[in-house]
């Protein structure tokens, strides 16, 4: 799992997730899953959560 913050205003990512998902792809992890709780006023979320899984061998 990787956690990814959001700007205060705009709430746009403050890391770019496309190259964290092909960082991990690279490493043999699928994403699954991206989790957007809304914990933040207004019910928005303050940040984003990168699921992954990978088989074990």
């Amino acid at each position: 799992m990787r956690k990814i913050d959001l700007t205060n205003f705009g709430k746009k990512p403050k890391e770019d997730y496309h190259e964290i998902v092909v960082e991990h792809e690279k490493q043999g992890w699928e994403l699954v899953q991206i989790f957007s709780p809304s914990v933040a006023a207004y019910g928005m979320s303050a940040f984003f959560e990168l699921i992954f899984k990978r088989k074990i061998d």
